[in-house]
Order: C-alpha cells, then sequence, then structure tokens
C-alpha cells in the first residue's frame, strides 16, 4: 500500500500544472464567455502531451495508466472544467474505446492523431430519448454491399463541434439488448453526417456539447471498431474508465473552490480581523479539505485498481459519486466564505460551481451510481 506519488507521475502533476497555470487559467473566463476553446490550446495540449496521456508510445503517446490520466485531470479542472472535460472526452472515451477495440490498421490510421492533438475526438452514445438508459438506443446501422449505412440522431456529443472523428454507437440487430449495438468509425465529413449548434450549457461551457444526426451516412466495413455486436459491451468498459476521470475532474474543481476560499479568507477583513481567524470559517475549511481528500484516495485508488489489471466497476461508481458531489459541496461553501463577491464572475469559484454541476450528471449520473453500488453489495453479501 503506497500513498506517494512516484517520481515520474510527481514530475507529470508538475508539468501538467505549470501548463494549467500558464496556458489555461489566465483565459479560463474568457473562454467561458465565449463558450469555445481555442484551436491553439488544443495544438498545444498536443505539444505538451496531453492528448494522448493513455495511448501506447508505439501510437504516439505517453504510454501511462489511468492515474496519471487523473493526475492530469485534476491539474487541469483545477482551472477550468470545460477545458479538463474535453481532454477526458479525447483521452478517454474516444481514444479509450479506439484501445479497447479497433483493430491495428484503426490504431495505426487514428490513434497518433489523436495523440498529438492534430485530430479531436469524440464519443457518440446518448440520444434525446436515451441517456441513463443507453442500451435502448436507436440509431440504426444496416448493412450494405459495400459496408454499412447509419442512421439517427445523437445528444450530448462532447468535442463534437470540432471533432476530427467520431466513435458512433448504432444497432446491427433490431432486438433490444446489450448484444445488438456495435460501435463504428465515422471521419468528419461524411456525407449525412450533420453536426449541430453547441448547446448553451450552465457551465463546462468551453467545451463544445452538440447534437449530431446521421442521415444515410455510408461507412465501409473497415468502419466497424470491434466485434459486431459486441459495441454496447465495449462502451461498458470505457464508461467504467470514464467515471474514474470525472471524479479526477471534480477532485480539480474542488481543490480549486477549496485553494480559493484559503486565499480570500486570509485576505478579507471583517471586523477587524480575517476571516481566517473565525471558527466558523475554520470549521467550513476543514470540512471542505476533508472530503476533498477523501475524494482523492477514491479516485486514485479506483485508478489504480484499472492500472493493476484489477478493475473494480463498484469502486469506479463510488470514487465518481463521492468525487462529484463532494466538489459540488465544496464549491457552494467556498461561495459562502466568499459572501457576496463568491456570487459574481470576477470570483472563479462562480465558475467552478457552475462546472461541478454536470459531473454529478454526466458519465452516470449520481442516482445511476448508486443503484450499482447497492446491487454490488447485494451480490457480494448473498454470495
Amino acid at each position: 500500500m503506497q500513498f506517494e506519488l512516484p517520481d515520474d507521475l510527481l514530475a507529470l502533476r508538475d508539468h501538467a500544472r505549470d501548463f494549467a497555470a500558464k496556458h489555461i487559467a489566465p483565459f479560463a473566463r474568457k473562454w467561458d464567455e465565449q463558450k469555445w476553446l481555442p484551436d491553439e490550446t488544443v495544438r498545444r495540449m498536443g505539444e505538451a502531451g496531453l492528448m494522448g496521456v493513455t495511448t501506447p508510445e508505439e501510437y504516439g503517446g505517453a504510454g501511462l495508466g489511468l492515474l496519471a490520466m487523473a493526475i492530469v485531470l485534476e491539474e487541469v479542472a483545477r482551472h477550468c472544467g470545460g477545458t479538463a472535460l474535453m481532454l477526458a472526452a479525447h483521452n478517454g472515451l474516444c481514444s479509450g474505446h479506439l484501445k479497447i477495440a479497433a483493430n491495428e490498421q484503426q490504431k495505426k490510421k487514428y490513434l497518433p492523431k489523436l495523440a498529438s492533438g492534430e485530430m479531436a475526438g469524440s464519443w457518440c452514445l446518448s440520444e434525446p430519448e436515451c441517456g441513463s438508459d443507453a442500451a435502448a438506443l436507436t440509431t440504426r446501422a444496416e448493412k450494405t454491399s459495400s459496408g454499412w449505412r447509419l442512421n439517427g440522431r445523437k445528444m450530448w456529443v462532447t468535442n463534437g463541434k470540432r471533432a476530427g472523428v467520431y466513435l458512433v454507437m448504432a444497432r446491427t440487430r433490431p432486438e433490444k439488448g446489450s448484444r445488438t449495438i456495435s460501435a463504428f468509425i465515422v471521419e468528419r465529413g461524411a456525407a449525412g453526417l450533420i453536426v449541430g449548434e453547441p448547446e448553451d450549457k450552465m457551465g463546462m461551457r468551453c467545451s463544445d456539447t452538440v447534437p449530431l444526426t446521421l442521415e444515410n451516412v455510408e461507412v465501409g466495413d473497415d468502419a466497424l471498431c470491434g466485434n459486431l455486436h459486441e459495441g454496447y459491451i465495449d462502451a461498458l468498459k470505457v464508461l467504467d474508465r470514464g467515471r474514474v476521470s470525472i471524479g479526477a475532474l471534480s477532485v480539480g474543481l474542488g481543490r480549486g473552490c477549496l485553494e480559493e476560499a484559503v486565499k480570500y479568507a486570509g485576505q478579507r477583513h471583517a471586523f477587524g480581523q480575517p476571516l481566517s481567524s473565525f471558527q466558523a470559517t475554520q470549521i467550513k475549511l476543514a470540512d471542505m479539505e476533508m472530503k476533498l481528500e477523501a475524494a482523492r484516495l477514491l479516485v486514485r485508488q479506483s485508478a489504480c485498481a484499472f492500472d493493476l489489471g484489477r478493475p473494480d466497476k463498484a469502486l469506479a461508481s463510488k470514487a465518481k459519486l463521492f468525487a462529484t458531489e463532494a466538489a459540488s459541496w465544496i464549491g457552494w461553501e467556498s461561495i459562502q466564505i466568499h459572501g457576496g463577491a463568491g456570487y459574481t464572475k470576477d470570483i472563479c469559484v462562480e465558475r467552478l460551481v457552475r462546472d461541478a454541476k454536470l459531473c454529478e450528471i454526466g458519465e452516470g449520473s449520481s442516482e445511476v451510481q448508486r443503484i450499482l453500488i447497492a446491487r454490488d453489495e447485494f451480490a457480494r453479501r448473498s454470495a
């Protein structure tokens, strides 16, 4: 049992921290207002190695594990949740699915471009009528003489506006169920692929989220990613890892709110003394720190389980659930410490709190996580 990070991950943490402080923190409010992450920033993240943290070295990535990704996401999210969400979807969902299911030819074609930042990746599972019940999706893929024809609509597609490649889940059998869905690689510009305008979201605003329509999109047989009818099975594996990523992102948001609260409490004076001298403030800060550290430990424990080849789905759900709800709670407490100033956009905590709320919804809502945790507990107790 080792709680200290090894030297190589400490170096990665410092690298990501320096990058975020220099290239993200000064511009995060502007990006939030503009509802867009500049292409130049994405390019710089590619050059810094952040777009391919978990991509194997033979495909141009760093070849690191989920713990490394969690460390990077915490550092980036500390300043901007939207930028961290872009990275999480790119690395964990799109590149992650390709790593799990793609054949060698597909990996060589797409992973180097994704790792370098030359191309952004997107992952398309949710639909207008199915989110948590993703297995009920209605997007269809019909076999043709030369490949497949895709028809349907996708919602909440992260990176959808800027993506160069999309992983699309579609039903390849008429029956419902987990083994009637396959995954397909669709490139940007494909005839019939209609990318909608970004949603006007409450938070994570610089991360583009779009609806996607597929109208008779023709792809070849080589677009099938993984085994036929097993796309949803692979998607669940991707989501398990993605929950750890969202947990790490939440830790970063919570840390940002805590650090800003500590700084403000030391600077702001009331009744002739700094806020930090009041026990009411100290109690809030202590509880915030306690929840943050507990969340970080859960997230890193879950990440290590995946890296050791012993993935624990229930632990991933616990990490995601606790970290996301802790981040929101810490954020609101930070606003309370800031008082009226915390309710303005001049203080970054307001933005971080808006960013944090999405983490309780995306990649499995808090309600879904509780159901999964309870099912695992019942199964273990009855075994």
